[in-house]
């Protein structure tokens, strides 16, 4: 195995930051009461000393989020976590006074994941594109917040317990999110009257915010239940196998590809993606013969494609588009009817091979006294590499 090639792939660009993620939170709330002791103390005001165990646990869940925008292969999220994962390795260091179990591995992890994702800086190449929607959900968040915190500290002498901007911020957070603690009450009627302006902006942006993150996961939920891979899933995929089409032929190679590489099945059929999707096996709904679903599915990453169901003209067309999109590709097909392999290589196919002429072959020879064609059928199905031959 090339290990180099392991840390360096797609995978460890979400791996890496996930653990970091995982690891910062957790340290960040095994600390949140701890000192900042070591060599950090002399350097960190004592104002921020008590708060370094809680702003860890929030540098774990923006990193979070960040790992979402990686799934995505968004260039700001890859932005995000380099900023963060040093952040996050300090955070380490200055989280106790010694290092603790958790914060030595989130520093270690820390370190690897940055240059991890240098390397693979190419990968995140989508730019973050909000559609008018959820531009608007987040500039009436926003405007609702700031609506409420300048308002706030602007009448902080007709409010009880608003004394600095961060108390007419915290006024405005708990009183949008419907939370209500009640320690900061208004004293005046002008002040109420503000106050419950507060509210229905507040609770309207929330709304409207809630509605902009659930939509995109309820749609996830519909591809899945429809029997499709996410783009998330799909942008994941390299050094794979891409299988066009799915009937009769294709279930066998499927069990042979489930324990030898990733692969992802491309088929029209909903049906058939749906049953598919259920066994946990990696499907698109769409048309392998057409360019969009080919891409989708990491043609251009894939070692191979293997066309083989029992349409041969479908099977044709699929590899015509597979070669014109990929033409170091290698393509292997199988052909239902004999007189079809010809043409399969000449549609674009490095390899055809027709299991029924097999078979009929080897039937035929045991039928005329020819021992051992059950023991060549076996050996064929033994064969790991070109040693074994």
């Amino acid at each position: 195995m090339n290990w180099s090639r392991e840390w360096l792939s797609a995978r460890a660009t979400i791996l890496l930051p996930t653990a970091v993620a995982v690891l910062s939170f957790a340290t960040g709330v095994a600390n949140i009461t701890a000192p900042v002791g070591g060599f950090l103390a002399r350097y960190i005001p004592e104002s921020f000393q008590l708060a370094v165990g809680f702003t860890g646990a929030l540098t774990g869940f923006t990193l979070l989020v960040g790992v979402t925008g990686l799934r995505r292969r968004l260039r700001a999220a890859w932005y995000l976590m380099v900023t963060l994962l040093p952040v996050a390795a300090v955070q380490g260091v200055a989280q106790t006074s010694r290092l603790s179990v958790l914060s030595l591995p989130l520093v270690i992890f820390s370190l690897v994941a940055l240059p991890t994702l240098l390397v693979n800086r190419h990968r995140f190449d989508r730019e973050f594109d909000l559609s008018t929607a959820q531009l608007a959900a987040g500039a009436a968040l926003l405007g609702a917040q700031v609506y409420g915190t300048v308002g706030t500290w602007a009448l902080r002498e007709e409010f009880n317990g608003v004394s600095t901007l961060t108390d007419a911020f915290y006024y405005t957070l708990v009183t949008a999110s419907t939370v209500g603690y009640g320690d900061v009450t208004p004293a005046t009627e002008r002040a109420t009257l503000f106050g419950m302006s507060v509210v229905l902006l507040g609770t309207a942006s929330f709304a409207i915010a809630l509605g902009t993150l659930l939509g995109p996961a309820i749609e996830k939920r519909l591809s899945e239940a429809l029997g499709n891979m996410t783009d998330a899933q799909l942008d994941l995929l390299e050094n794979h196998v891409v299988v066009l089409g799915f009937g009769d032929l294709t279930e066998p190679i499927i069990d042979e590809l489930g324990g030898a590489t990733d692969f992802v099945v491309v088929t029209p059929d909903p049906e058939k993606a749906s049953r598919l999707q259920q066994r946990d096996i990696a499907v698109l709904t769409d048309d392998p013969s057409d360019e969009a679903p080919l891409e989708r599915a990491g043609i251009n990453d894939a070692r191979a494609v293997v066309a083989a169901t029992n349409d041969d003209a479908q099977d044709a067309l699929a590899i015509l588009t597979a070669r014109a999109l990929n033409p170091d590709l290698n393509i292997v097909a199988a052909a239902t009817d004999r007189e079809n392999v010809e043409k399969l290589r000449r549609a674009g196919a490095d390899t055809v091979i027709s299991p029924a002429v097999i078979g009929g072959h080897l039937l035929v020879q045991s039928a005329l006294g020819r021992e051992g064609m059950e023991s060549v059928a076996d050996h064929l199905l033994d064969v790991e590499d070109h040693g074994d031959l």
